[in-house]
């Protein structure tokens, strides 16, 4: 709730205005019976023309004072709910943005995005209804109690005897509700999940024919989330019969009763109906209040898995006390004794890892499939840290940079190329906003994407789809290999960014940023022998540890390891031809 608060703070002004719009709505609500009784007792049965004309008019006045009270009501409502739930849709934004990868699988993506969307959405729309119910309701309530007791003390007792009605009807449906709202959210979840898979599947899942298969899945997690809302709904629809005849019934009593008073003559017409009137209201009240222990619980639950968001620690914490980099080491990565165990893993997946790799050199990693070489990519940049020893870049430890600063130094092209919507010019632009468009052409032509782009309709300018789906699989990796050029970093990190090229491209590739990366130090995780063949070192890893480092040449002599690795993937004549150079 204080959390909450928080949030509802730099809106205070306008609850107030709102609360004021309120106090006029039901201040005009409770004058009007009591004004109606007046031209009955009055002006109907006493014959006074006039009277009825004047209480008429200002019968009037105070429907339209009612009326601007509901506008500002409902329009700072409104405004509050909204912009409540963008500044809660931003925080959590920002806090997702600050995740690792760590915390990004606790709450998988799915539901990430439904805390951002749907769950938020819930909290504004109950956050606008509260805020016009809390107020009004209440108020309205216990005034129009207090104003039918004095209409009619003797007919009181029919009040109290429908709001207790009313009670067990609300705490029923709260009791029954409750339970569901939790389970509902999970489960739209879940529905998230699967269409998610199937969306960013769809290929694999055609090609394997499995359509009807995820189709069914589908419908299984549909279905849930129909059988849980239509519970709900269920009970929605049961409550509002039941209040309605708690209502009529109310009604029934009043005039029954009423009709009795005013035959003994213990009241006038008009006091019973405005007694009516003021029953209806305390009726209305608790009818709202209903509508609102309704909607609560559901936002409760929202609340809760947004503030679990809010709350979550991170595992990747800022440096209490920045360091900068020592500018004799600008473009050096050393690894020193370096250890790295997942969170819950019994076994550490990178064990005792010392390397270092200088600026104008390139250093491969190369090893079978699981052997660490991604995760030993992701501690430079920080996208987890180590768990034992040190990770340095420019003879500082990763731990001690600010986090924008250590990116600011690194160009990543992730394993999987990744562009964004946009255009050609915006996505290798991405890293360095004030690029020139020669600078971006540049970039394009070193990751030899220029000569596809210029086919393309618009050239730089062309739209690029969410996922860079209107490319295809090479394009995507050339644009990701462009846009850190076009950062022109002290580090490039390139994880195994070669395997969607042709051979052809590859070298082409690799020849042209040999210039560009000449003070920069270069990490290449790659599959293929050929790829780093003619890098300054090799790093082998088998199983999470250093195998052997060395050259191309060296390393054929001396790991048996990479030696196998080479028998693999050439013929051969190939590896006893490399062998025999190797040799001397």
């Amino acid at each position: 709730m204080t959390k909450f608060l928080r949030f509802l703070l730099p809106y205070w002004w306008q609850v107030l205005v709102l609360f004021a719009g309120l106090g006029l709505q039901v201040w005009s609500a409770l004058q009007l019976p009591d004004m109606m009784s007046q031209i009955v007792n009055q002006g109907i049965v006493g014959g006074d023309q006039g009277f009825i004309m004047t209480q008429g008019l200002l019968m009037l006045v105070v429907t339209l004072v009612g009326g601007v009270g509901m506008l500002v009501a409902g329009f700072f409502a409104a405004r509050v709910g909204a912009g409540l739930a963008r500044q809660v849709r931003e925080d959590v934004f920002k806090k997702v943005m600050s995740f690792s990868i760590s915390e990004i699988g606790k709450f998988s993506t799915s539901s990430l995005i439904t805390r951002t969307t749907n769950d938020v959405m819930q909290l504004q729309m109950v956050t606008t209804m509260v805020l016009r119910m809390s107020c009004q309701a209440p108020l309205m309530g216990v005034g129009a109690i207090i104003k039918a007791m004095d209409t009619a003390p003797g007919m009181s007792w029919i009040i109290m005897l429908a709001v207790a009605a009313l009670l067990v009807v609300i705490v029923t449906v709260f009791c029954m509700a409750l339970p569901k709202f939790k389970i509902l959210q999970k489960l739209v979840d879940k529905l998230n999940l699967v269409t998610r898979e199937n969306l960013t599947g769809l290929r694999v899942v055609r090609a394997f024919n499995n359509e009807k298969h995820e189709e069914a899945k589908f419908d299984t997690a549909n279905t849930d989330l129909m059988k849980v809302n239509l519970f709900v709904n269920r009970v929605m629809v049961v409550m509002m019969p039941v209040v309605q005849l708690v209502l009529n019934f109310t009604m029934l009593l009043v005039i029954w009763v009423g009709a009795s008073y005013i035959d003994s003559g213990a009241i006038e017409i008009g006091n019973m109906m405005a007694f009516m009137q003021y029953a209806m209201q305390v009726m209305m009240s608790f009818m709202f209040l209903t509508m609102a222990f309704i909607m609560v619980p559901r936002a409760a639950v929202s609340w809760k898995r947004i503030t679990e968001v809010l709350d979550t620690q991170l595992s990747i914490k800022p440096a209490k006390k920045p360091k900068k980099a020592q500018s004799s080491k600008r473009g050096t990565v050393e690894f020193k004794n370096v250890s790295f165990a997942y969170e819950d893993a019994e076994e550490p997946v990178l064990k005792n890892i010392s390397f270092t790799a200088q600026p104008g050199q390139t250093t491969a990693f190369i090893g079978s499939t699981g052997s660490g070489k991604s995760t030993l990519i992701n501690l430079v940049p920080r996208f987890y840290d180590a768990t034992k020893g040190q990770v340095l870049v420019d003879g500082v430890n990763v731990r001690d940079y600010e986090q924008k600063d250590l990116m600011q130094k690194i160009g990543l092209v992730p394993q999987k190329g990744v562009l964004f919507s946009g255009s050609v010019k915006s996505n290798i632009a991405f890293g360095a906003n004030d690029a020139s468009g020669q600078q971006i052409k540049k970039a394009a032509k070193i990751a030899q994407a220029y000569d596809f782009v210029e086919k393309l309709d618009g050239e730089f300018d062309a739209h690029i789809a969410q996922g860079g789906s209107n490319v295809s699989g090479g394009q995507k990796q050339r644009l990701s290999i462009a846009r850190a050029v076009a950062k022109d970093p002290e580090i490039y990190i390139f994880d195994d960014s070669f395997s969607a090229l042709d051979f052809k491209t590859d070298l082409s590739l690799r020849a042209a940023l040999k210039p560009v990366t000449k003070k920069a130090a270069v990490l290449i995780v790659a599959q293929r022998v050929g790829t780093i063949k003619h890098a300054d070192q090799i790093v082998v890893l088998d199983d999470g540890k250093v195998a052997g480092i060395g050259t191309h040449y060296e390393l054929l002599k001396s790991c048996a390891v990479y030696k196998e690795i080479a028998a693999s993937q050439l013929s051969e004549d190939e590896l006893n031809a490399e062998l025999e150079v190797a040799n001397g």
